[in-house]
């Protein structure tokens, strides 16, 4: 029979809020699970430049739309082998359509080696480095490594898609903090100082929030210059977001920093002298950094799938930038999708990346609960 083990009452008495929080957090599975996930997208996105076999800008003319080369431990005669291997291709004539296919050649095996000599690049963009994660030991103008096939000009996708990685997570994190900078303050000004400054940023919410985001979205990303630099698209990418982005956290900043003014502490705080600005610093704001940390979760998402958007669209981030939402731009026609669609697959980090989010926001939402 199964012992049910009981916690005493004075060990939750002698914890402190982050420690309760941390608590309810690990007791959720698929929350962990999904923040795994997450760090192993952020350390691939720092260290994109090692994972990646190749540059963005790596090309081998000879292997366009090259399809996904399969990982093998077993050759086409049985025998197995620890280090696995792909095999390379060949150019076949397709006898219904008469198009060029690309076709496994046995005769050509590529080993796939651990911490091999690559191209050489940056770390950082202090550390001049050659190794890669894996590769093969081949030169890209003679055989590359097409983990998830190869694009319009021969270039190796799964390399873009780390790349992209980094540019996608970051514009995500940077726009969440400026829309949470942005709406934090606006809505403890309208809380606080109420009268005709509450009236004023109240209206000004309700106008941005009656106007439909994508459509706001590509006529803020239109009014940019062409003649930017993808730095400066990039920044101003992240700005637009936030600008959109920021009216709902200031509405309920707004309602939170209300109730938690009249609160009986604030009161007696304000009774003894305590200025405004203490206790904005030592109430209000430790009161409310439980949503903070939920709204930073389940905002990411948001700035992710409107980068997207906006890329695919090509009114967001434009080439020579890599992001998800660029590298999606080639799969907006159907013939293409239909005949290769291994162009959509930056799609599925996407989808994998915005469910782990929200999966570590809900956790974290349950965690932040004070009647959990």
């Amino acid at each position: 029979m199964a012992t049910i083990q009981v916690v005493p009452e004075k060990e939750f008495q002698s914890l402190s809020q982050w420690q309760l929080m941390k608590r309810r957090f690990f007791q959720h599975k698929l929350a962990v699970a999904a923040m795994v996930v997450l760090i192993l997208f952020y350390a691939t996105a720092i260290f994109c430049e090692f994972i990646a076999p190749y540059k963005t800008t790596t090309r081998n003319s000879r292997y366009l739309y090259a399809p996904p080369q399969r990982i093998r431990f077993i050759d086409n005669e049985g025998n197995f082998s620890l280090r696995p291997f792909v095999y390379g291709y060949k150019k076949e004539r397709d006898p219904v359509t008469w198009q060029e296919v690309y076709t496994p050649d046995p005769d050509l095996k590529l080993p796939i080696y651990f911490f091999v000599k690559g191209e050489p690049y940056r770390l950082f963009g202090l550390f001049d480095c050659d190794i890669h994660l894996f590769g093969i030991d081949r030169s890209p103008s003679e055989q590359m490594l097409f983990l998830l096939g190869s694009d319009e000009l021969g270039r190796d996708l799964f390399s873009r898609v780390v790349y992209g990685t980094r540019i996608s997570l970051s514009i995500g994190l940077i726009g969440v903090f400026l829309s949470l900078a942005l709406g934090l303050i606006l809505g403890g000004i309208s809380a606080i100082f109420g009268g005709a400054v509450d009236f004023v940023i109240q209206r000004i919410i309700e106008i941005i929030l009656s106007i439909p985001q994508i459509p706001l979205w590509m006529a803020l990303s239109a009014a940019l210059p062409a003649s930017w630099s993808p730095l400066q698209i990039y920044f101003a990418i992240t700005v637009v977001l936030s600008l959109v982005t920021w009216t709902n956290v200031a509405r309920i900043a707004r309602g939170k920093f209300l109730s938690i003014k009249e609160s009986d502490f604030v009161s007696a705080a304000r009774s003894m002298g305590a200025s405004e600005w203490w206790n904005i610093t030592r109430h209000l704001i430790p009161n409310f950094m439980s949503y903070i940390l939920v709204q930073i979760t389940l905002g990411i998402p948001g700035m992710i799938l409107g980068e997207t958007s906006l890329s695919f669209l090509g009114v967001g981030l434009r080439a020579p930038i890599v992001s998800w939402g660029v590298l999606l731009q080639q799969a907006q026609k159907m013939q293409v999708v239909a005949m290769r669609p291994w162009l959509l697959l930056p799609a599925a980090f996407v989808v994998v990346a915005v469910l782990s989010f929200n999966f570590v926001g809900d956790g974290l939402r349950d965690a932040a609960d004070p009647h959990s």
